[in-house]
């Protein structure tokens, strides 16, 4: 049923989703331009609550849990599962108090209405994943901004997506990297859930009908842990709340 609605409603969300790129793209332009940084925050936040609520029209709910007190004047990694670029939109909007930034591939800095306006001055961090010493270089210099700004960084620790939304085996290069920059930085792992339903047959038909959900979790305790330890309590966090714990 989710299938044969995805054939009907697909159009809609595309057209919806592209029409929200193509507008904000010139408004991201004027405020940057003209006003800087937090004009041009503001745009992309309200570009991404677009996004996120283009769901809508799959008729998918989208639900985000965020129940813990987290602080606002501290760097904060957050640490996330990945299954499709859905993920982002409500990542962006839900946690936009906290200045969210992303480590990104340099390729989608060029070709995308507003996604790569924003990749190019948003503040977070473009990669070259064939040029090592760029990426590292790079991460480490969005740690310098996390730390001068109190900004935080959201990390895909998986490396790549879930297409079956089973967790694969968190990876610590990015985390670790990051903390030799923000060695205070706040760990709080992010689970995210059924997001990857959205393209199990590809991009067309999306899949319509769907309860999408985001949690964060509550924050890891890293005193006396190495990057591996914290990466791994992490990820342990996140298998519980989605029941994919290990045997």
């Amino acid at each position: 049923m989710s299938k044969f609605l995805g054939y009907i409603l697909t159009p809609f969300f595309y057209f919806f989703f592209t029409l929200s790129l193509l507008i904000f793209h010139p408004l991201q332009w004027v405020s940057f331009r003209l006003f800087g940084y937090r004009a041009h925050k503001v745009v992309v936040d309200y570009l991404n609550f677009c996004l996120t609520y283009c769901q809508i029209f799959l008729g998918s709910s989208t639900t985000f849990i965020n129940k813990q007190d987290l602080p606002q004047g501290r760097p904060i990694i957050f640490i996330a599962n990945h299954q499709s670029m859905y993920d982002i939109p409500a990542l962006i909007w839900f946690l936009r108090k906290y200045h969210v930034k992303f480590i990104s591939k340099i390729e989608l800095t060029k070709g995308i209405p507003s996604i790569s306006y924003n990749l190019k001055h948003g503040g977070g961090a473009n990669i070259n994943r064939k040029d090592s010493k760029q990426a590292v270089s790079e991460i480490i210099k969005l740690g310098r901004r996390m730390k001068s700004n109190n900004w935080s960084t959201m990390i895909f620790a998986e490396g790549t997506r879930a297409k079956d939304g089973q967790l694969k085996p968190f990876q610590v290069g990015g985390i670790a990297t990051l903390l030799k920059a923000v060695p205070d930085a706040l760990i709080v792992p992010v689970a995210i859930e059924n997001s990857w339903k959205i393209v199990q047959y590809g991009p067309f038909p999306l899949c319509a009908g769907l309860k999408l959900r985001w949690t964060v979790l509550s924050p890891v305790i890293t005193d006396g842990l190495n990057p591996e330890e914290i990466t791994l309590k992490a990820e342990k966090s996140i298998r519980i709340s989605l029941n994919q714990v290990k045997d």
